[in-house]
């Protein structure tokens, strides 16, 4: 296009300026360029060319990390720890100039960089670095490793679940400095605990006390829990606290900022939003603050330094993530604990048999108050059985025995008065009034309800009427609620109470706290709010609906649900009194009325571990359609002393978006098989059944089988 003398054939009038940049232009485009997301042509970084790269795809054949060539001009921004982007999937014959080419574009974070690669083919190269953020730590990493191998997932679910989604916004700003740690705190209510403040001078000093904490009932927990933050603060390390919920989240919060200040820790919630949670969850990567409270996706929370970490109320249903792998908050601390050395504190009002099981462990040591201390923190126990509720047919029908009836009315002269209510909504089951049998669908064996509007009967599986039912067991045809919901008491205490306001608080509407006024407030299990200085009563219905549930834990969680709130009642010098209405001679009613969830546990674990139950043995719950199952069984190579127990058909899902946890899907019939191994096994069953799923899902085409390691629920 141009000639030697600078001379343009055929230019015309064109500008000497303009020629000069036409040629420039065709100098720059002789030169090869890259490809974007390619890199076709471009030179490798001359130092460590190969990345190790987990990709995002959540699949056990694939768990494990590939290699990728770093472009040169990629050179300082892949560094360990970011995420980005590559191919993934091009076969071995998509290869061009030497470098793999094609597959789909795909997240992952580069773990490290590599001189060499062990993979003898041609590598692609990296396609993208979305952020030069490094998100990924070694000590992430590894935490993440531990619970995949733990609970027989893939490292790239558990990532899913420890490392929020970008936000650029977020991650555009800086994070504030970090403040100056503050001094060691005053013991304060710890005095209460017979080593409550050796607990805390321990922390203070830099030292990792592990103790399993039985906290008093009342509201000093959150302060209590703030002061054990701070004084791991003052030895210079940074500290964790996950709690169950978002209200309880908002209660230790303002705890800590009434002992620490502002800026001081971070609050890691789903209720955030992605921008704000991203931008904590930043602050305290880049160390800007060192301590952390949120629900259970905080319990990999990257502080730095750790030096303690605790959970309160580890029974309760939400530490239990639902995503794969499922993973509870309680054995992800304790994880990091042991590969941190760091403090470990587990709180509650009550006491779970894992919780019981670390102490006779060893592992971690009490942190109780003397008898004296609970009579004087605890309110007055009594109990309505069903002998009382037989002589009492008015009270029966009417919700609401004698004496809780008395209990009440006097209450409501000082205060508001809690009604714990197993279920919410109106009346959800029926059951036969002579033997008390389910009443169930004759077309599909789903449970009748009631309606509200005083109709026939109605399945809630298939929505048939049913206008014509009797008893299949005994003959009869009289109806009663099984559990009557929170809304059917509430209009019921109404008409029993009409000068007293009646507040409900359940899953359509949860309230957070309500005044000392006397008042009514129906609440489902966990529901309760906090009343201003305390109930004056509380009323628990329904306790044998919650000890009758066909569950192993059905008593261990009854107890804890009845503490949870019993501990929001005055003590017993303040005229608080709880009334249950359960069978007097059952061991977790006895428990309540002694104010004893320690005991109750450890005899919980003495008989577990006679019977060979969790948490003494390591179990595994692996479902599937019947063919799917057994070839399932028949193809994993378990450890010799495994024990299979099952199969057994679960029950069929009804219609609906909701659904517990590994229930079949609608319409699907299942079975499960419940595979038991000593203690310390538990780490070769979980390689056993995670190499079996990986083989079958790399062959492809096969149905399903769902693996949860340590259930929660194996009824």
């Amino acid at each position: 296009m141009s000639s030697d003398n600078g001379q343009d054939a055929g230019a015309g009038d064109v500008p000497p300026e303009q020629l000069a940049l036409i040629r420039e232009s065709v100098r720059r485009a002789r030169t090869p360029r890259a490809k974007p997301r390619t890199w076709r042509g471009a030179a490798p970084a001359k130092e460590r060319p190969v990345a190790r790269v987990l990709v995002n795809k959540g699949v056990l054949h694939l768990d494990r990390y590939f290699d990728y060539a770093v472009p040169e001009e990629l050179d300082e921004q892949a560094q360990p720890g970011v995420r980005v982007r590559v191919r993934f999937g091009a076969g071995r014959h998509h290869v061009r100039e030497g470098r793999r080419e094609g597959g789909g574009l795909v997240d992952g974070f580069l773990v490290e960089r590599v001189a060499e690669s062990d993979y003898s083919g041609p590598l692609a190269a990296l396609a993208q670095v979305v952020s030069t953020e490094p998100v990924l730590s070694e000590e992430l990493l590894g935490l993440a490793r531990a619970v995949a191998d733990r609970y027989a997932g893939s490292l790239a679910d558990v990532l899913q679940l420890a490392v929020p989604p970008r936000n650029g916004r977020a991650e555009s700003k800086p994070s504030p400095e970090p403040l100056p740690a503050p001094p060691a705190p005053e013991p304060g209510s710890w005095g209460r605990y017979a080593q409550g403040a050796a607990f805390l001078e321990a922390l203070a000093t830099g030292a990792s006390p592990r103790a399993v904490w039985n906290a008093l009932p009342g509201p000093e927990w959150a302060d209590e829990l703030a002061r054990a933050v701070a004084a791991t603060l003052a030895s210079g390390r940074g500290a964790l606290v996950v709690v169950p919920d978002g209200r309880t989240v908002a209660r230790v919060d303002a705890a800590l900022t009434a002992v620490l200040g502002t800026g001081q820790h971070a609050v890691l919630t789903a209720e955030a939003g992605p921008e704000k949670r991203y931008r904590e969850w930043l602050a305290v990567r880049r160390g800007s603050v060192r301590a952390v409270v949120g629900t259970r996706a905080a319990m990999f929370a990257p502080v730095r330094d750790l030096g303690l970490v605790a959970i309160w109320d580890d029974g309760d249903g939400s530490h239990s993530e639902q995503h794969a792998p499922q993973p509870h908050a309680r054995e992800v601390l304790l994880l990091r604990a042991a590969h941190t050395r760091s403090a470990f504190l587990l709180g509650s009002w009550s006491c779970t048999v894992e919780a019981a099981q670390l102490v006779d462990s060893g592992w971690a040591l009490p942190l109780v108050a003397d008898r004296e201390q609970i009579r004087r923190a605890a309110p007055l126990v009594r109990t309505v059985g069903d002998a009382d509720l037989a002589r009492d047919e008015a009270a029966r029908t009417a919700r609401l025995p004698t004496l809780g009836w008395q209990v009440v009315r006097d209450a409501l002269q000082h205060g508001p008065v809690l009604v714990q209510v197993p279920r919410r909504g109106y009346v959800p089951r029926l059951s036969c009034t002579q033997c008390r049998a389910p009443a169930r669908c004759r077309h599909c064996a789903g449970p009748l309800e009631a309606a509200q509007d005083a109709g026939p009967l109605r399945c809630a599986w298939c929505g048939r009427d049913e206008t014509a039912w009797h008893c299949p067991e005994c003959g009869g045809f009289g109806l009663r609620a099984r559990i009557v919901g929170a809304r059917r008491t509430a209009e019921e205490l109404g008409r029993a109470f009409p000068a007293v306001p009646v507040r409900t608080s359940g899953r359509e509407h949860v309230l957070d706290t309500v005044p000392a006024a006397p008042a009514l407030v129906v609440s489902t299990p966990g529901a309760e709010p906090v009343a201003e200085g305390g109930y004056a009563a509380a009323l628990l219905l329904d306790g044998w609906a919650m000890l009758g549930r066909p569950d192993l834990r059905a008593g261990e969680d009854a107890l804890r649900r009845w503490i949870g709130a019993a501990a929001l009642v005055r003590d017993q010098g303040a005229g608080g009194t709880v009334v249950v209405v359960a069978e007097p001679t059952l061991r977790p009613v006895q428990a309540l009325v002694r104010w004893d969830p320690v005991g109750h546990a450890a005899r919980e674990l003495a008989e577990r571990a006679e019977l060979g139950f969790p948490p003494v043995s390591r179990m595994a719950a692996v479902s599937g359609t019947p063919e799917a199952l057994a070839s399932f069984l028949a193809g994993t190579e378990l450890p010799p002393d495994a024990e299979v127990l099952g199969p057994v058909p679960l029950p069929a899902t009804g219609p609906g978006p909701s659904r517990r946890p590994g229930a079949p899907p609608p319409g699907e019939h299942w079975e499960r098989a419940l595979i038991r191994v000593p203690p310390g096994r538990g780490a070769a069953l979980a390689s056993a059944l995670k190499a079996a799923q990986a083989a079958r899902m790399a062959r492809g085409g096969a149905e399903p089988v769902r693996i949860r390691i340590d259930p929660p629920d194996i009824g």
